[in-house]
């Protein structure tokens, strides 16, 4: 494949159609070898089922109180319990979706893939008596459909117990495919998206928030841009409308920015409003300067880094300088805010992606790109935020 087929491939996105538990601290996931989904749905687990009470951490419409509906990537449900066992009710719209499931800090050796339409599932059996705590993580991103959560149950005589209370460091991302872990478990370039080759634990602000002991919100969808969807006139919803949605699939979802203010905001867009078929990036510089913007008329307090992802170059579109006109934008933009008084926006540039590290399905970040990518984001908020 040549370097221009190989631009197209990645851009190629189109056909892809509330806060507060604490980050889960530990590492270790199982690896694409042994990523078997865990069995589908069980006939009928016992015990009361629990809604209220359980912890979120992602934007949850929360407008049915048995049924909050949640979409983005990193979406996360938490509970604290005694029984000998637990299981999840779950109604999802397509039966894509992919999570992980985390038992006492440790992550299971299955990922969970649910079936459509509403069904229970059994997450751990024949625990020891005591309390034990679990996690369930959504992996895949938002244009793979909505899910309702129903509860949790913890087996005859189980019960929701309360959770110890913590302070929390709160970070959230707005990016595109990159954001979402998009064919971060894929073999290579040459494989094509699939739910089970996307893995939003293993992205880089999943890997660092957990290295930073910090609750994580990721609000990314591929394909999208900041201006531009790849200069598509079909898919015409960029991610600065998107953002402001709790169900981003629904134009009407507003989410509530007074409920959740970050800390730290890392704004990783860009990629995609350089694209080969989008004829005219002039617009970018001006629409990127305007998101930060709005960005921090809801987050007035919030530490805001703006970013150069991994996959731009100047090699490819030939003659066009995406990745230098992209990093002059987003610089400018940085510098225009600094000299307005706003000493609280920052830029990081993330190196490009290569060969030696490895490449996701149609040349996206592999899993080595992520990791590298945490580490720097890693150490730019240990300095940024003193954390």
């Amino acid at each position: 494949m040549t370097h221009a087929e190989a631009w197209v491939a990645w851009v190629s996105l189109a056909a892809l159609g509330c806060t507060g538990a604490k980050a889960v601290s530990h590492e270790a996931f199982v690896s694409p070898a042994n990523a078997a989904s865990a069995p589908a749905p069980d006939p009928g687990p016992e015990g009361k089922s629990f809604v209220a009470g359980v912890e979120t951490v992602g934007r949850f419409d929360k407008t049915s109180i048995t049924a909050p509906a949640f979409a983005w990537s990193g979406s996360s449900l938490s509970a604290r319990f005694s029984g000998h066992s637990v299981s999840v009710d779950l109604d999802d719209a397509t039966g894509n979706n992919r999570f992980a499931v985390i038992v006492d800090g440790k992550v299971q050796g299955a990922k969970l893939s649910v079936a459509r339409g509403s069904h229970p599932y059994t997450l751990a059996s024949g625990l020891a008596p005591g309390s034990h705590e679990v996690t369930l993580y959504r992996l895949t991103e938002a244009n793979q459909g909505e899910t309702n959560f129903l509860g949790f149950r913890f087996g005859k005589g189980g019960a929701l117990l309360p959770r110890a209370p913590h302070v929390s460091r709160r970070l959230e991302i707005i990016g595109d495919s990159i954001s979402t872990g998009y064919g971060n478990e894929g073999a290579d370039k040459n494989c094509k998206f699939s739910p089970e080759t996307e893995n939003h634990f293993l992205t880089y602000e999943a890997i660092a928030a957990r290295k930073l002991d910090a609750d994580l919100v990721t609000i990314a969808w591929s394909g999208k841009g900041v201006f531009s969807n790849r200069g598509s006139t079909v898919d015409t919803v960029v991610m600065p409308v998107l953002w402001k949605r709790t169900l981003p699939e629904r134009a009407d979802s507003r989410w509530d920015f007074s409920g959740y203010q970050p800390d730290a905001v890392v704004i990783n867009l860009g990629s995609n409003d350089f694209a080969p078929e989008v004829r005219d990036t002039s617009p970018f510089g001006g629409a990127y300067l305007a998101f930060v913007r709005e960005v921090r008329s809801h987050y007035p307090s919030a530490a805001i880094l703006c970013t150069v992802g991994p996959v731009l170059s100047d090699t490819w579109p030939e003659g066009r300088k995406a990745l230098t006109q992209a990093r002059q934008a987003i610089k400018s933009a940085v510098d225009t805010l600094r000299q307005g008084g706003d000493a609280k926006v920052s830029f990081l540039e993330f190196p490009q992606q290569t060969e030696v590290n490895g490449y996701g399905c149609d040349w996206h970040p592999s899993l080595k790109t992520h990791e590298i990518m945490a580490g720097l984001l890693e150490k730019e908020l240990r300095a940024t935020m003193s954390w």
